[in-house]
């Protein structure tokens, strides 16, 4: 079972000097390509220059994430795609166990390993931590993070379960599949498109895994922090974009009670002096609205019939009922 590590580059010459030497040290099972996102820094020449047995992969525009990672993927040929975020530090053994479980489960199609945070080790990261989930809503969370309380890694999620969706920072996918998906949906252009792709997998009969027993360190928000409000607006359309696409019953009601909280959490913003977020929830709404057509076609693509969610509302789970832990929940 032959394996490709694609890391997507743009202008991140910094994050590879960093990472690169950890990828190509416990990585020998793979062969590691940089997908370049037409950075305008010197980030492909420092790779020709000091790792000349990384493939390059020249994509032509800064496509975002998903178009990125299409057009990187389209003429590789191994069994499994790892898509692999750039400031992610990988450990000895990692692909070890994350190939194990691809073979012993034919009909497992995407996985995740263990997410920890690079500068607090013995935490897990926001970005996917033990595996992820969502709610009615379409609001994520996972084992390890619900919003923004973080838990400790206690090796209370060291087993291999199903899990919703896997984090982009670090998802395994085979080939066959990721092709038979038509890939990542590039209107996402960055944020919840992994999350896409994972409801899209499981409508058609696949299982996504958490792989606890591999493990790698995030830096995370390295290429857009939370603070940034386009990442806010990214998050609330992308939300939208994905219930539109996928939610199999009640769907007016489930985006008419998304609006009401979206705008709950633009008043929020408000209150806490940050009205660029506010616009950018506003902006959000805006563009989904003009997208609603085009999102409504490619729902009548998807006969799904499947339940996607295990609890009703992780807003009033954490906010009012004060769940911050997935194992209160």
């Amino acid at each position: 079972m032959k394996i490709a590590v694609v890391i997507l580059n743009w202008n991140g010459k910094t994050l590879l000097e960093q990472f690169l030497p950890s990828v190509i040290t416990h990585s020998k099972e793979a062969t590691i390509y940089v997908a370049d996102n037409a950075s305008t820094d010197d980030s492909v020449t420092f790779i020709e220059e000091n790792y000349p047995s990384i493939q390059i992969i020249q994509n032509k525009e800064n496509g975002g994430y998903a178009k990125g990672y299409n057009d990187a993927l389209k003429n590789l040929n191994e069994d499994i795609f790892c898509l692999l975020n750039s400031d992610i530090e990988v450990t000895k053994n990692w692909l070890t166990p994350i190939l194990k479980t691809f073979k012993e489960a034919p009909n497992t199609a995407i996985i995740q390993p263990k997410i920890l945070d690079y500068k607090q080790k013995n935490y897990f990261e926001y970005a996917g931590a033990a595996g992820g989930f969502i709610d009615k809503y379409g609001y994520p969370y996972c084992r390890g993070r619900i919003f923004n309380t973080i838990e400790k890694d206690n090796n209370q999620y060291n087993d291999t379960i199903d899990i919703f969706w896997a984090s982009g920072a670090c998802l395994f996918i085979r080939n066959q599949v990721f092709n038979e998906l038509n890939g990542l949906d590039a209107s996402f252009f960055a944020h919840m498109e992994e999350i896409d792709l994972c409801w899209r997998a499981k409508i058609i009969g696949y299982h996504i895994k958490y792989v606890g027993a591999s493990k790698v360190y995030h830096v995370g928000g390295a290429t857009l922090k939370n603070s940034n409000p386009q990442k806010t607006f990214l998050n609330f359309r992308n939300s939208l974009f994905m219930l539109t696409k996928n939610a199999s019953k009640n769907l007016f009601y489930i985006i008419l009670i998304r609006l009401i909280l979206d705008g709950v959490a633009g008043l929020k913003f408000l209150f806490e002096l940050k009205p660029q977020h506010t616009l950018a929830i506003l902006k959000a709404h805006i563009n989904f609205y003009l997208n609603l057509k085009q999102l409504l076609q490619k729902r009548k693509t998807l006969k799904n019939t499947l339940k996607h969610y295990q609890r009703t509302s992780i807003v009033v789970d954490y906010f009012i009922n004060k769940k911050t832990k997935f194992k209160s929940l």
